[in-house]
């Protein structure tokens, strides 16, 4: 199938894009297609990339709020998610899916359980994602020979769906969470297969101090020296860094996923070092996190969060618009591996149209500015990942039965 659309405003300019099947084939000249969009009055952007999600927890919105930290995980959620069934965690994900699309994102980088549920949520939702089986031995070793079981498994369950859309990745949850042996065997497993590593890093003050209690280092110099790291590694949040950490992330090529409204709504004390990073050459990219410490999936609003964030410091430059764009798009395709990203010919077929008739985005003196600072997901008028229309006019096909069934799904934690 091809696509023709018209009119849009392509980096400040007029144009045309074509797509053939899944590609962007060509740009500036009209040409005959099967589908045509008028985009006049829209602004094309590629797809919005979330590198750090647990889909699923859109059940859990709202259900353990304004509460520190590991009180919240130990009280709330680790409870709640033991109810967890396969069912629930497929209806969880088509619900964030949905709420994905109708904010502009086409691919999330996703770790949690009942995976194999996700894929088939993410094979029937039309986007893309990379997928990762939450890997806790908790430093059991019955426990650990069990958990490589089930990442080999759904490994094997993501390449046998043979769906271009879908990769699986290798996913231990944290240093505090799985034993050396089993992050050696993670990271060992992954370049043995060609998968990226998803991983959470020095999220809080007490993982820091811990890691350097029982470690002698911080938690990235303790992965740093079992060979963890590397050009393969997305490192969810990455707050509590220091130079050396940096320095060795910008040698390594480790990819730090910024989740400013998470960090920000469990008090992990400050932001990541957004500006230290890009001394070092290191590429950040952005992430909602679940919609449990958020409470949204919305990567229009986490572009402004962070750059407002960052801003704190007393440096009005600091993550300037044109950067959060990059990070929600370009970078953070980069990171999960899909030649995303960007709308350029050969590229793959990930674009999203955002109305500039609205009043948030009028008048329009300078468009990465309005999508920043002004715009929020509800200016997404148009989603085509894969070349496939997703939302057009702000409508997706079979919405209304996505929120009946996740409705239906989110009352069993009270039963």
């Amino acid at each position: 199938m091809s696509i023709l659309i018209k009119n849009a405003l392509l980096n400040g300019e007029r144009s045309h894009i074509c797509i053939e099947d899944n590609i962007i084939s060509e740009i500036g000249n009209i040409v005959e297609a099967d589908e045509v969009i008028d985009a006049r009055g829209m602004i094309a952007l590629p797809g919005l990339v979330n590198t750090h999600t647990h889909a699923a927890m859109t059940l859990l919105r709202g259900y353990g709020d304004d509460m520190p930290l590991h009180e919240w995980l130990q009280n709330r959620i680790w409870p709640a998610e033991a109810k967890l069934t396969g069912e629930m965690v497929y209806w969880g994900t088509r619900l964030a899916i949905i709420e994905m699309i109708k904010s502009g994102t086409t691919a999330f980088n996703d770790m949690y359980f009942f995976m194999e549920d996700v894929a088939r949520a993410v094979n029937d939702g039309g986007i893309r994602a990379l997928l990762g089986y939450g890997f806790i031995d908790l430093f059991d070793e019955e426990k650990r020979e069990n958990e490589i079981k089930a990442t080999e498994s759904f490994v094997r369950y993501v390449e046998n769906m043979k769906n271009s859309r879908i990769r699986a990745s290798v996913a231990p949850h944290a240093i505090y969470t799985v034993s050396k042996e089993g992050l050696e065997w993670s990271a060992e497993f992954a370049r043995e297969k060609g998968l990226r590593i998803h991983i959470h890093i020095a999220e809080t003050e007490k993982e820091l101090k811990d890691s350097i209690k029982e470690h002698g280092k911080s938690p990235v110099k303790y992965l740093d020296s079992m060979g963890f790291l590397g050009s393969d590694v997305i490192a969810a949040h990455s707050v509590w860094l220091d130079d050396e950490d940096m320095e060795i992330y910008s040698k390594r090529g480790v990819w730090p996923s910024h989740n400013p409204s998470s960090n920000m709504k469990l008090a992990v004390g400050k932001a990541m070092p957004y500006s230290s990073m890009r001394k070092w050459g290191i590429r950040p990219t952005l992430g909602t996190d679940g919609a449990a410490s958020n409470n949204n999936l919305d990567m229009m609003e986490e572009m402004k969060i962070a750059a407002l964030l960052q801003k704190l410091s007393g440096d009005p430059t600091a993550l300037p618009a044109h950067e959060a764009i990059k990070m929600a798009t370009e970078w953070g395709s980069l990171a999960l591996g899909f030649k995303a990203g960007k709308i350029e010919e050969g590229y793959l077929a990930d674009i999203i149209l955002i109305s500039t008739d609205i009043p948030e985005m009028v008048p329009m003196h300078n468009w990465e500015s309005n999508i920043v600072y002004s715009a929020n997901g509800s200016a997404v008028d148009t989603v085509i990942c894969d070349g496939k229309i997703l939302m057009r006019n702000r409508r997706i096909e079979g919405e209304e039965e996505v929120l009946r069934k996740a409705k239906e799904m989110a009352e069993r934690f009270y039963s």
